[in-house]
């Protein structure tokens, strides 16, 4: 990425007020080569930050990134066994040798199971299963259109609110809802007489910050809780992490952000930033939603009130099928098919809101929405191989069971285990988070060493799930590496032309600091008083 030539005092110090702010910041157009954003950045926050970019710059592709891994679990496997290193199963207390991918037996093994590795990978088919159904709620233009509305419709006095909590929801439209979300944040405040930068970097800290907060279970949930699952099965063969097992930490996580993020932008915020002087960026944004869309979204309603009410009455009826044994709803198929009843959700809602909209005018739209929605997810499919192997062979070679062990054991010895473990855990995410942008890689690496360990300790893994996911999720604004800058801040310089990354930095780095503490705050306050993070979850193994 190149820089651009105005520096001196940066654009920092005209838009916010010379008596409360002084910052410079480096111009960055959309060009993708690898000279660093950050090269002009001043002080020690612009050397953490240049350090940061230039390490996460020389990472390789994630793909090469599991399959180097996948390398190293292959030497290590080697020499472990060369030595005689074993380990003692914590279910039967049997001893466990570990074994060698270099061995013959290891070399069949990784052959002959590389394509049930790939294809048996819990997160590949439940994001893929899911996926559907919101690409074809976001193709026909259902997402934009209600979060469009609820921004454009809220009373002047509760305009902030009302696009926080439409942004921290926007995960459910994915890495689009940062292209579509601060805009239209940017426009509501500008037609509120407000200053429209401060909607933006609300609505951008929100969506990117906030992403795993959610009254809804997204994506996200799904895709965190499958590879979770195969970490906790390193341990627990029968081990099963649902999308809803951070369900009721994060749904109240959303209520709480929103307020907080309100806050930060009404009181810290908008007072430092100098009246703006520009035109409407973007009128579109700006209009009311048409009659036609209008309708739509009333249909859609409708038909998710109907969906939903359809599906609490086949669970509820005794004897359901979809109930576990003895009545249950945490553990019964019905958890089990979560993933479907989500797509059908959003399948159903799209579907409703495309013929309401007459946004879907053939059959085949939908399928083609779909396939649209799975295209988008190939980058992913990809990794996921190397990924899949990689994991798959450090469970065959007894490595993770090796290392949880040794951290089970290490953590009883020094007492950093509970609650405390868990936020220092969650502390320690804080380099990697900000090295690698994709969250669900990160996690595909930690995962298979931190939730073994946790569990070997007795905590629950969603708890150790969810202190990750607030570590990831805050830092996620302060991330360089982030492909999506270039875009966001070409729709930052609608607003104001001369903005560049240190504008976008100074503006949202407030609202991470302060969502990331109050997160963490929450969390500990969660672990003391032992609440569940989601059904079924508690801090400790039942």
């Amino acid at each position: 990425m190149e820089h651009g030539t105005e520096h001196g005092n940066g654009r920092i110090a005209s838009i916010f007020r010379p008596d409360t702010h002084r910052a410079r910041s480096t111009h960055m157009s959309t060009d993708t080569t690898t000279t660093l954003t950050l090269a002009d950045a001043k002080g020690v926050g612009g050397r953490i930050l240049r350090g940061i970019e230039r390490v996460g710059n020389r990472l390789p592709h994630p793909f090469y990134l599991f399959l180097i891994i996948a390398g190293l679990v292959a030497v290590a496997s080697g020499i472990a066994a060369l030595l005689g290193a074993e380990t003692t199963d914590p279910a039967t207390g049997e001893p466990v040798a570990i074994r060698s991918i270099l061995s013959g037996e290891g070399a069949v093994y990784a052959l002959t199971s590389a394509i049930e590795n790939f294809v048996t990978f819990p997160p590949l088919g439940l994001i893929i299963t899911v996926m559907l159904g919101i690409g074809v709620a976001e193709r026909l233009g259902l997402l934009k259109a209600a979060m469009r509305g609820a921004v454009l419709a809220a009373p002047g006095w509760a305009v902030t609110f009302v696009v926080v909590l439409v942004s921290l929801m926007g995960n459910l439209a994915s890495d689009s809802a940062m292209v579509i979300l601060p805009p239209l944040a940017a426009a509501a405040f500008l037609a509120a007489g407000r200053h429209p930068l401060a909607g933006f970097a609300a609505s951008y800290a929100a969506v990117v910050a906030g992403f795993s907060a959610n009254v809804v279970p997204a994506g996200t949930d799904v895709l965190l809780s499958g590879i979770t699952t195969s970490a906790a099965q390193i341990v627990d063969p029968e081990a099963s992490v649902s999308p809803v097992a951070n369900y009721f930490f994060m749904a109240t996580s959303t209520l709480i952000l929103a307020v907080v993020i309100t806050v930060v932008c009404q009181r810290y915020v908008e007072p430092r930033l100098t009246p703006y002087e520009g035109g409407l960026a973007d009128e579109d944004a700006s209009k009311p939603l048409e009659p036609i869309e209008r309708r739509g979204l009333r249909i859609a309603a409708i038909a998710v009130v109907v969906y939903l009410a359809i599906v609490a009455t086949v669970l509820l009826v005794p004897g359901s099928p979809l109930q576990g044994e003895g009545g249950q709803i945490l553990r019964s198929p019905f958890m089990t098919a979560l993933p479907i009843f989500i797509l059908f959700l959003f399948l159903i809602a799209g579907v409703a809101y495309g013929l309401g909209a007459r946004t879907l005018t053939k059959a085949t739209d939908v399928p083609e929405h779909m396939a649209a929605a799975v295209k988008d997810l190939v980058p992913f499919i990809v990794v996921i191989f190397t990924a899949a192997q990689a994991i798959a062979w450090f469970n065959w070679s007894q490595l993770g069971l090796l290392i949880a062990t040794s951290g089970a054991q290490a953590m009883e010895a020094t007492g950093l285990g509970g609650i405390g473990g868990l936020l220092l855990f969650s502390l320690f995410c804080t380099l990697p988070a900000l090295l690698l942008a994709s969250g669900s890689a990160l996690w595909t690496l930690l995962a298979p060493i931190f939730v073994p360990m946790f569990m070997l300790a007795g905590i629950d893994p969603a708890y150790v799930q969810a202190a990750f996911r607030i570590t990831d999720s805050a830092t996620n604004p302060l991330v360089p590496m982030n492909p999506m800058l270039p875009v966001v801040l070409g729709l930052l310089q609608r607003w104001e032309p001369k903005a560049g990354l240190g504008t976008l930095f100074s503006l949202v780095i407030p609202f991470t600091l302060v969502i990331w503490g109050v997160w963490l705050l929450q969390f500990l306050v969660w672990g003391l008083l032992g609440l569940p993070v989601g059904p079924g979850h508690g801090l400790e193994l039942q």
